[in-house]
């Protein structure tokens, strides 16, 4: 019934031979698979994927059997070999993920471009995103756009200066982070930009899918108050700064004492302090020490 049903609201679309479809797949919620995606999955010669264990499941659970190549970070180039030849046959390939739309924070990109620099048609065929989830729940009115960065440096100074850079961009930033890490980057968070609202989605779109926005000062209590809560997979929405968040005066103030700050210190730390002496937001303080240093 459902590879009817499915057909039946799909099969009118033309799906060329020899071309590589990008299928995205539920992030959690089976039920979250379109039905295009259904078709296509029936209708391909092979699927490439990131785990035939994980998606020889989906399969399954659609009454499908199909052949299986294993395409992950560490073999993608030459996996992606195997699907060239395929293309180059007349067959049609589906890439897919473990879960969610392949090539974001997950292996694909590499067989995207080496299919299309074959001359091969690359087709979306879009679904679940836990970004844009997250986003959708997020309710980030000051937004006027939005920056994704995935899974951030996993320790030490690499890690505090990528969020220092983001914490600089406009719009909102989304990032990605495991339960083993989840504290230590909420701490970090209620570190470096206290003030910023923060949305912490947890489990998106399963069972105990939880969604809660506080401010980033407030995370570590929050997350410490239920040992359920650091538990399982993480979206993070960090909030755009509002426009009219700071009074005139205490931005003045902020860069007239980052700027003899930084006559004397290291410019992580003038930023820190200018931004606890006058009370003007860090990240717009850190780009201005950016400008500063390089005028």
């Amino acid at each position: 019934m459902l590879l009817q049903a499915a057909a039946a609201a799909a099969g009118g679309q033309r799906f060329a031979a020899g071309a590589l479809y990008v299928v995205a797949t539920p992030i959690g919620n089976l039920a979250d698979l379109t039905l295009r995606a259904i078709h296509l999955l029936d209708l391909v010669d092979a699927v490439a994927c990131e785990d035939t264990r994980v998606t020889g499941r989906l399969l399954h659970h659609l009454g499908l059997d199909k052949p299986l190549i294993a395409l992950h970070e560490h073999n993608e180039l030459a996996a992606s070999q195997q699907v060239l030849a395929r293309l180059a046959s007349g067959e049609r390939v589906a890439y897919a993920s473990d879960a969610g739309t392949p090539a974001i924070s997950d292996p694909g990109a590499a067989l995207v471009a080496a299919a299309a620099a074959a001359g091969h048609p690359v087709v979306a065929i879009p679904g679940a995103s836990s970004v844009v989830a997250a986003l959708s729940v997020a309710g980030d009115a000051q937004a006027t756009g939005f920056g994704f960065h995935g899974f951030l440096p996993p320790k030490g100074q690499e890690r505090r200066d990528a969020l220092d850079a983001l914490l600089a961009l406009p719009g909102s930033q989304v990032l990605f982070e495991a339960p083993h890490r989840i504290h230590k980057l909420i701490e970090l968070l209620a570190e470096l930009a206290p003030q910023r609202q923060l949305t912490i989605c947890r489990e998106l779109t399963k069972q105990f899918e939880q969604v809660h926005t506080l401010a980033a000062a407030d995370a570590p209590g929050w997350l410490a108050a239920d040992a359920q809560r650091g538990r399982g997979e993480f979206v993070l929405v960090l909030h755009a700064v509002p426009a009219a968040s700071t009074a005139p005066a205490a931005a003045a103030e902020g860069e007239r004492v980052l700027a003899l700050l930084l006559r004397e210190l290291p410019l992580k730390q003038a930023v820190t302090l200018a931004a606890d002496i006058s009370g003007a937001p860090r990240n717009a303080l850190y780009s201005r020490a950016l400008e500063l240093r390089e005028g």
